[in-house]
């Protein structure tokens, strides 16, 4: 301890003396022992009393060699007190082992210091922490660590005496680092004019409340030092004889830094940094309680990334998890602040809305979303595409409980996946039936073709005067299990699993084998329709596929027409483009099924080469009851003539319908008014009559 310390502390030892054994009399955490020029114990607190097994009525009087100390220190203690006394030379602190009234050990850090009373007489005093109890409990004995530092040079902590009104009286401290300013500005001040006003509130307040209730108050504060941003923690200990307060101020800075970065690993992905499943569902939580008070709706969005898997096991995790962290930052691009973008593991995210309104609702983000996702992830060098699967839950109409919502949505996402990805689904009760339903078709096609439950079905289309021109192929499926399943059920499936290849292919080759047998038999030429799906289109054989059906049965390309849905134009692939060209050389008819139900169907006509236009059974339906659907249909039939088009009308279901189609010069009549979809030789048969009598 420098002199000027040492000086400082004599000079005020009858103040200091009292309030010190007050300090340690109630902190039984750490063992002080006071000890006159003869070595005898003339203080002994109860954390000596409690660490070395010694009642302080034992061991008063006492010399400590007699006592603690191990007999082969004895000598050496013994000649380091003396040279303290007589030659000033302090006793360093230290780890020791010493002696426990039973005889065991007692591994200790042990600190001294010299005191001189108000006889002139001097005085040792040891304080010691127990090192087995340290370490086993790190922080507590950190904390006795601080406090001891506090009181002693050894230690780094500040060390304040102060009048009741908070006047600095005198101060100790080994870090004048974390000295809010120089001790010359604070000594006979009071603290509260030299800290700022919202930290000297706070030891105002914790002052007043030691004095109060004649115990500990403890507080936090920070302060902007010139090093940084310091936390600290502040005790205040009244010592009422005296009429004064002692304050033991210590940094806690790292320790608030470490249980942060805890904290911050406990509740958020250490990958993207987004809240984790614990924290997210947490904040669900809380966001359906307000939700509950404000009357509110709120909605839950369930995401996977399509196809992640396949990022893994092609390019590697490392690129997996940049795809993943650049994921995490377009969906914090599309939600609010107010919002939570979490990560439940793996390639699922989920996203929480708070506050629903008619601007700011689940569908708006659901929709932004799949387009945020649609540019291309540039990543090492690599562009990658990534679409998303969205399931949607809502508070209160599918469910009031973090459970709940999470479940739906979760449902409802595989409902999305179901529909072919790169879309979203909300949840409904009836969603869980819906995917039972889906799951046993797929299981069922598998095979399906090859048990030839399969056949195809012809619809046949008349001109002006009932004469059968020619048919629609529509495919049926029959299975043992299901019975008949309609084709709106398990087309959309075989688009998804790839199986509408090998059938639009049996399709193709069943309708010309039958178109063939037909025209054969009536010595006529008859058009055979066939409608292409957008998944066919991605199969690079299709064209040679077709060719070489045509080639096998003998039938021309003139005869074939080929129904294409704006949904198949609106994925504007140049693969697309050069089929229906090729498909245009060849002499195949083109023609553009379901008009009318689009959004860009006349900009499509124009673009490509069609030969026929098909318009939907929806603006059929209410043609002699609608003046608005009348007048549409009438302009569409003028409009296609004019471009050359050949126009039939689906649905055609009365003979009203009938007979207003062909005043409005339809070309052809297709619907159940005529004849349902039929076998083959059924067909034959009805196209034997030379007019039908309808």
């Amino acid at each position: 301890m420098e002199p000027s310390k040492v000086t400082n502390i004599l000079n005020h030892q009858y103040v200091l003396n009292d309030p010190l054994h007050q300090l340690f009399d109630a902190v039984d955490t750490i063992a002080v022992q006071g000890y006159d020029e003869e070595r005898r114990v003339i203080y002994w607190n109860k954390g000596s009393e409690l660490l070395y097994g010694y009642t302080s009525e034992e061991a008063l009087g006492q010399k400590f060699e007699e006592l603690i100390i191990p007999e082969s220190m004895c000598k050496l203690v013994i000649e380091q007190h003396y040279d303290w006394l007589n030659n000033g030379k302090e006793i360093p602190a230290s780890e020791l082992t010493l002696r426990h009234k039973n005889g065991g050990d007692v591994c200790v850090f042990s600190s001294h210091v010299l005191l001189i009373n108000q006889y002139n007489k001097k005085q040792m005093y040891c304080i010691d922490i127990d090192l087995i109890a340290a370490k086993s409990a790190k922080a507590q004995a950190i904390y006795q660590e601080q406090i001891l530092e506090a009181a002693f040079e050894a230690i780094p902590d500040l060390f304040l005496l102060m009048k009741e009104d908070g006047t600095i009286l005198d101060y100790h401290t080994s870090n004048k680092s974390n000295l809010f300013v120089f001790p010359e500005k604070f000594i006979g001040q009071p603290i509260y004019d030299v800290l700022p006003t919202f930290v000297a509130k706070m030891f105002k307040s914790n002052i007043a409340n030691a004095i109060s209730h004649k115990g500990v108050a403890s507080f936090e504060y920070e302060l902007a030092m010139p090093h940084g941003l310091i936390c600290f923690e502040a005790r205040v200990i009244y010592l009422p004889e005296q009429n004064q307060v002692v304050t033991i101020v210590r940094d806690i800075t790292e320790q608030h830094r470490t249980a942060e970065e805890i904290r911050h690993q406990a509740y958020y992905d250490m990958l993207t940094e987004l809240p984790n499943r614990f924290l997210a569902l947490d904040r669900l939580s809380q966001m359906l309680n307000e939700a509950e008070r404000n009357g509110e709706k709120t909605a839950i969005l369930f995401i996977d990334l399509d196809d992640f898997k396949r990022v893994n096991d092609t390019l590697g995790h490392e690129v997996g998890d940049k795809l993943l962290l650049e994921s995490a930052n377009r969906l914090n691009q599309v939600v609010r602040k107010e919002d939570t973008v979490g990560r439940l593991g793996g390639d699922e995210f989920i996203l929480l809305l708070r506050a629903l309104t008619e601007d700011y609702n689940a569908l708006t983000i659901a929709e932004h979303l799949l387009n945020v996702f649609r540019n291309p992830f540039k990543i090492d060098g690599r562009e990658l595409m990534v679409t998303l699967s969205i399931g949607i839950a809502l508070y209160p109409d599918n469910g009031k409980s973090v459970s709940d919502l999470l479940r739906n949505a979760d449902t409802a996402m595989y409902q999305a996946k179901a529909l072919g990805r790169n879309t979203y689904s909300f949840f409904t009760q009836e969603m869980n039936v819906s995917m039972l339903r889906r799951l046993e078709i797929e299981e069922q096609l598998i095979g399906a073709l090859d048990r030839n439950e399969f056949e195809v079905h012809y619809q046949p289309q008349f001109d002006a005067k009932n004469n059968i021109i020619g048919a629609e192929a529509l495919l049926r499926w029959h299975n043992s299990a299901l019975g008949n399943i309609p084709p709106d059920e398990f087309i959309p499936i075989t688009e998804h699993t790839g199986l509408i290849v090998p059938l639009g292919k049996f399709v193709v080759k069943q309708a010309l084998s039958f178109l063939n047998e037909w025209q054969n038999s009536r010595q006529r030429k008859y058009k055979m329709a066939v409608n292409l799906s957008p998944r066919q289109f991605r199969d690079i054989e299709l064209l040679s596929i077709i060719q070489k059906i045509l080639k096998e049965e003998n039938v021309s390309p003139e005869s074939l027409e080929l129904e294409i849905t704006e949904g198949v134009l609106m994925i504007g692939q140049s693969y697309i483009d050069n089929a229906l060209v090729e498909f245009n050389k060849l002499g195949i008819k083109l023609s553009m099924d379901d008009f009318g139900t689009g959004y860009s169907s006349l900009s499509y006509l124009r673009r490509y080469a069609f030969d026929v236009l098909k318009v939907d059974k929806s603006f059929i339906n209410n043609i002699t009851s609608n003046k608005a659907d009348c007048d549409l249909v009438r302009a569409t039939i003028a409009m296609a003539h004019s471009l050359g088009l050949t126009v039939v009308a689906e649905g055609v279901e009365t003979k009203e319908q009938c007979t207003l189609l062909r005043e409005l010069e339809c070309d052809y009549l297709q619907g159940f008014y005529f004849s349902k979809p039929i076998l083959p030789k059924q067909l034959i048969a009805l196209s034997k009559k030379d007019t039908l009598s309808i």
